[in-house]
């Protein structure tokens, strides 16, 4: 067989992954603290990109504002999608979504109206330009000093001096609550160093991290005597600090209340009875009746095993929603992109036009317009992103319309493939835009995939129930049984039925199981108040 070489024609279909492509796929799915960070970044690399500073001029004053810098600009500015401009897209018009949309009407009729201007409470004027205006100043809180009135009557602000430490409400934290206690009790000075360290080595539990031995080994002293500071510091407050088990952090609280007798020395001996509710080993044990050993029991309850839980002072990051929605006037919700989330860049077309026509060389020019380039597509790319995120979330608002207004029983059962097909996207860019994306509504704060939960078939043939729901039926039973009658999973299983829902027993025992909720013999000992 002869080899030779010969050009074949051959048509064949590929999806070709661009670096644009890949960036717009990756924006939808950061969450608005990632995207932050990533636009920062881009406006840091790309000498084309600009903040928007125009967020809060009114379209009017911006329109007149573009004509005046010229019609290239202006249109340059409308083409990349700057996102403060307000406009309306209808659930039935989402498949011709109109530029830059940030609020859409879940119901036919026109969005919310902008507030007007509300009037001052009072008028300032009359206030500061009274007659004797010293009269005003008398009422200056403490931690201000009394300074004199400026021109007009007015108080001069720029020129107070404040007491700010007065004005601050300063909690100590654990470490400073346990230095304080430290300095009082301990006048030696290694005693003081050692007791430093074993301050340091507490967990946000309060309890002791570390081994003693290691601190002897790091100051070079007799482990005799940290084991000494340790019995020390663990006299402080809160009672139950610097235990290293939590039997002995409940054994120091007892002891401050002076109930640590042989008999609760040997409760604490045998936790691990107590957990197996052993009645007759823990009587065995403690050399007590029933009764003895239920007040026992009782005391271990009412004990802290975080005694340093009161003074933790970590900030809680709030969630900042990408989606804000409301009752609409005319029924229905409105829904409309949080504008703090929204990144505004625009493209200095200005800028590009003044270098590229200084640019000498080639190699300049293709710079120049390289950045351009992916200026205008990283500005298209947040438009789509957001574009596609309303569309999402309005397509959910939709299916879930009963949740929103009648509570968690109506969610219903919902899937990625059920929005993709409303909205005509793929099922992978839905699963996108619904990862840490957030919306505030009537009922809370929820993130989209919230609202996506499996089905369990209806009794009879009828609709199917979200398993969400079915959870907090459940939940809902349990916590409206009594002690004299505690729910079996058998008996939920019944009571479900009768409401047309169709579930098995192990479904219960898995769903009450993810809540945390103990199985029958567990809670009917619980609230019998029995081990």
């Amino acid at each position: 067989m002869a080899i030779s070489q010969r050009l074949d024609l051959r048509q064949t279909q590929s999806l070709v992954m661009t670096p644009q492509l890949q960036q717009a796929i990756k924006l939808l799915q950061l969450s608005n603290i990632e995207l932050s960070a990533f636009v920062e970044e881009e406006l840091a690399e790309n000498p084309m990109l600009e903040h928007d500073e125009s967020e809060g001029d009114a379209p009017g004053d911006r329109e007149r504002e573009g004509n005046e810098t010229g019609e290239e600009d202006a249109a340059s500015a409308d083409d990349v999608g700057s996102f403060d401009e307000t406009g309306e897209a209808p659930v039935e018009a989402f498949d011709d979504v109109p530029a830059g949309p940030d609020t859409m009407e879940l119901t036919a009729g026109e969005s919310l109206p902008a507030e007007a201007d509300k009037p001052l409470d009072m008028e300032y004027e009359e206030v500061w330009n009274d007659e004797n205006p010293r009269d005003v100043a008398d009422d200056i809180p403490s931690g201000f000093t009394e300074i004199p009135m400026g021109s007009g009557g007015r108080l001069d602000f720029g020129n107070t001096v404040a007491d700010l430490e007065a004005t601050l409400s300063d909690e100590p934290t654990l470490r400073e609550h346990l230095l304080e206690q430290l300095i009082l009790d301990m006048e030696d000075q290694i005693d003081r160093l050692i007791g430093i360290h074993l301050i340091d080595m507490l967990d946000e539990a309060g309890w002791l991290a570390g081994d003693p031995a290691a601190i002897a080994e790091t100051l070079g002293c007799p482990v005799a005597r940290v084991e000494t500071v340790l019995e020390a510091v663990q006299q402080f407050d809160p009672p139950g600090v610097f235990a290293r088990d939590l039997r002995e952090c409940l054994a120091l609280q007892l002891r401050d209340r002076d109930r640590l007798d042989p008999a609760m020395q040997a409760l604490l001996d045998n936790l691990d009875l107590m957990a197996k509710r052993d009645k007759a080993g823990l009587i065995k044990a403690c050399g007590v009746d029933e009764e003895d050993l239920a007040e026992m029991v009782v005391e271990i309850r009412a004990l802290d095993p975080k005694p340093a839980s009161n003074f933790l002072h970590d900030v809680v990051q709030t969630m900042t929603p990408d989606i804000l929605m409301r009752p609409h006037p005319d029924g229905g919700w409105s829904l409309e992109l949080n504008p703090e989330t929204l990144p505004r860049v625009l493209v200095n077309t200005e800028y590009y036009a003044r270098i590229n026509g200084d640019a000498r060389t080639k190699q300049d020019k293709e710079y120049i317009n390289e950045r351009f380039q992916s200026a205008n597509w990283l500005v298209k790319s947040l438009h789509q992103r957001a574009t596609t995120i309303l569309k999402v979330a309005g397509e959910i608002a939709l299916q879930q319309d009963a949740f929103f207004a009648y509570g968690v029983e109506h969610l219903k059962p919902l899937i990625l493939r059920d929005i993709a097909e409303a909205i005509e996207m793929h099922e992978s860019t839905v699963s996108r835009v619904t990862t840490n994306k957030f919306i505030v509504t009537p009922r809370g704060t929820f993130e989209l995939k919230y609202f996506f939960t499996s089905a369990i078939q209806s009794v009879g043939g009828g609709d199917a129930h979200s398993a969400e729901a079915v959870r907090f039926r459940i939940k809902a039973l349990i916590d409206e049984e009594s002690p004299e009658a505690v729910l079996s999973d058998d008996r939920i299983v019944e009571l479900l039925k009768r409401d047309g829902i169709d579930i098995a027993r192990r479904t219960v025992a898995k769903y009450r199981g993810s809540m945390r909720i103990s199985s029958s013999v567990e809670r009917r000992r619980t609230k019998s108040g029995t081990l």
